[in-house]
């Protein structure tokens, strides 16, 4: 395989490794929510939904380098090397900042503010490009334009599924010491029952994502 097959190949990785990972977030949170589960097993399935979930979140990060890499392999963008390599070595950084989040356990609340901070810009930011490359205004293929538009989007919904899911850390918590009742289960199951309707928007984006990845000039 030449230059343009490897990218391939790791792009597509980006996108299978998102959606498996969040169908197993997906199951997981239903266990979770089963309150006629003892509390182990339902900790235990929370345990394997943060865990499970960092596959989707490394692969949000890293679906911007790898796709710009795979657009200027095939010819579709005119970007000096230093770009991609910049891209790359932007995406690692906010990896670790996300690896650093997640170790932490809430411990890192800092951190935690900036990368909802940096996520909020990279949406606009994304869509911003978007946009303009939709209207005319840069040089930019329609169907980059609109993946571009479709991660800004997917971000922005991962900031909402953090915002309906704020009250679901607190119950989990209690769920942790043992002393769920019925409120508790109450807010759990709410509060994933919310989320479900964002990450089903959530995989349709992707899907779309997809169809533009092979619907394309050759």
């Amino acid at each position: 395989m030449d230059t343009a097959g490897w990218l391939t190949l790791l792009h597509i990785l980006v996108l299978v490794y998102w959606l498996g990972a969040d169908l197993g977030a997906f199951l997981s949170a239903s266990v979770l929510a089963d309150a006629s589960k003892p509390a182990p097993a339902r900790m235990a399935a929370a345990g394997i939904l943060l865990n499970v979930d960092m596959a989707p979140r490394m692969a949000l990060i890293f679906a911007l380098p790898t796709g710009l890499a795979l657009a200027n392999a095939k010819g579709w963008l005119a970007l000096e090397p230093v770009w991609i390599a910049g891209a790359f070595l932007a995406a690692l950084v906010w990896a670790g900042f996300a690896w650093r989040i997640h170790l932490a356990h809430g411990r890192a609340p800092i951190v935690a503010k900036a990368d909802r901070i940096w996520r909020m810009i990279f949406a606009l930011a994304l869509l911003g490009i978007a946009v303009a490359g939709i209207a005319g205004v840069i040089d930019l293929a329609l169907f980059l334009a609109l993946k571009l538009a479709i991660l800004g989007l997917a971000v922005g919904l991962g900031l909402a599924i953090r915002i309906v899911l704020k009250p679901f850390e607190a119950a989990i918590g209690t769920l942790a010491r043992g002393a769920a009742d019925e409120a508790t289960n109450a807010v759990i199951s709410s509060s994933i029952a919310r989320v479900r309707m964002l990450v089903v928007c959530l995989w349709a984006l992707l899907l779309a994502a997809a169809f533009l990845g092979i619907a394309v000039p050759v």
